[in-house]
């Protein structure tokens, strides 16, 4: 895929001002709605012979997928679709997005930071479920980066056990990505 980007999406600012606020509203939300269901999508780029996945980076040691949480009742695939169009697309385009396959379950088994990619045995409750899917990116897009984001092309080697400078689950994705071939035409 060939990926161009301009910096003029509207600004797209996180909903809590502080981790301590995120939880707090996690909190409040699991008494009315349960479990938080989150998704994320994975799309690679191929740099240099070698595949590359699309982050979004705030500031300058802040990097996420793209992504959101999933309302009641609402279709995870649906809403990752939706999502990754309000966070990339320019207004005016349609961009099909692939959302191939699951690659990964990860659980916030409290309201605390850690999640893991299993619900721990004395967990019969948990308080997230974040689910990432490989999305298949058409030959080319252009992509409207909201204006307080940049996004990065980050080669798998560059996350690969590099939990301190990406976070567990990126840097987990070399291993998750790891049973597919990559083809370069």
């Amino acid at each position: 895929a060939v990926v161009s980007t301009q910096s003029t999406g509207d600004p797209q600012y996180e909903k809590d001002p502080s981790v301590a606020a995120r939880f707090q509203r996690m909190r409040d939300e699991y008494q009315t709605i349960g479990m938080r269901r989150t998704v994320e999508g994975v799309l690679l780029v191929h740099e240099h012979n070698l595949p590359h996945v699309l982050l979004l980076q705030l500031g300058t040691s802040f990097f996420k997928l793209p992504g959101c949480e999933v309302r009641p009742g609402e279709d995870e695939i649906e809403a990752l679709k939706n999502c990754l169009s309000e966070t990339l697309g320019r207004n005016g385009d349609t961009i099909h997005w692939g959302v191939d396959e699951l690659i990964g379950n990860w659980w916030r088994p409290n309201y605390e930071p850690p999640q893991y990619p299993y619900i721990p045995p004395h967990i019969t409750k948990p308080k997230e479920h974040r689910r990432l899917f490989l999305v298949r990116l058409p030959d080319k897009a252009m992509f409207a980066v909201p204006r307080n984001y940049k996004l990065v092309a980050a080669p798998l080697f560059e996350l690969y056990d590099n939990s301190n400078g990406y976070g567990p689950v990126i840097s987990t994705l070399p291993q998750s990505l790891s049973r597919f071939n990559y083809v370069y035409a």
